[in-house]
């Protein structure tokens, strides 16, 4: 579960101030994929980086399943983010000189709570990237990076997952494929999922659906 309390983020740009996001009460529940769209600069990926505990509010309070994570130390966020946060954003951050399979091997050395080898196996095909693990990021599509991006949020079993654009650079089948996946881990596996898109058309897989312009978000 993610809750904001009376959420604000603004910041100086010369003289002036900017609110990115207006205040913000709110509560993201299990079991949810949520949509949140609205046009550029309209303060959305702000947003999602205060939720994920990247950025820290100008006031008001965040709270990731019951624990306030707005006081916390850098060290105490990095252990929230990797135990109960999935990223799935637009720079896939692979690294580059690893394969697909030891990208997800990495993981492990830093949460040892990961999908078992058939949760693994249904994932990677599921997504159809099943086929290029021993591959490197530079010999691999854009959209299979999105795809491996996408794969590595999951493995590790976060309570929230939060994806920026996920499937900005997937054709629509493939789009089509990584929403229904989103919609099993939101229900099957009591996950809060909130997805930032310009595209539409994913929100008929969302139960809710949230619009944001000038730093605030309503729903629709």
């Amino acid at each position: 579960m993610l809750e904001f309390k009376n959420v604000t983020k603004y910041f100086k740009d010369g003289n002036q101030k900017i609110e990115a996001v207006k205040p913000t009460t709110l509560k993201f529940n299990q079991n949810e994929l949520v949509a949140i769209i609205g046009p550029s600069g309209s303060g959305k990926s702000t947003f999602l980086t205060m939720a994920g505990a990247l950025q820290t509010p100008t006031s008001g309070n965040i709270l990731i399943n019951g624990q306030e994570v707005t006081q916390r130390s850098q060290k105490a966020l990095s252990n929230i983010r990797m135990k109960e946060i999935g990223f799935i954003l637009q720079a896939t951050n692979l690294v580059p000189f690893l394969t697909v399979k030891q990208q997800f091997k990495l993981l492990e050395k830093r949460k040892k709570d990961v999908l078992n080898k058939t949760e693994y196996n249904q994932l990677m095909s599921q997504l159809n990237i099943d086929t290029i693990e021993n591959k490197l990021p530079s010999e691999i599509s854009g959209g299979q990076k999105q795809r491996v991006a996408i794969a590595k949020a999951l493995y590790t079993k976060p309570s929230i997952i939060l994806a920026d654009e996920p499937t900005a650079s997937l054709d629509t089948k493939n789009a089509m494929e990584v929403m229904k996946i989103l919609k099993e881990q939101a229900l099957e596996k009591n996950k809060t999922c909130i997805v930032v898109t310009h595209d539409k058309r994913l929100t008929t897989y969302c139960d809710k659906v949230y619009h944001m312009e000038d730093g605030i978000l309503k729903m629709t």
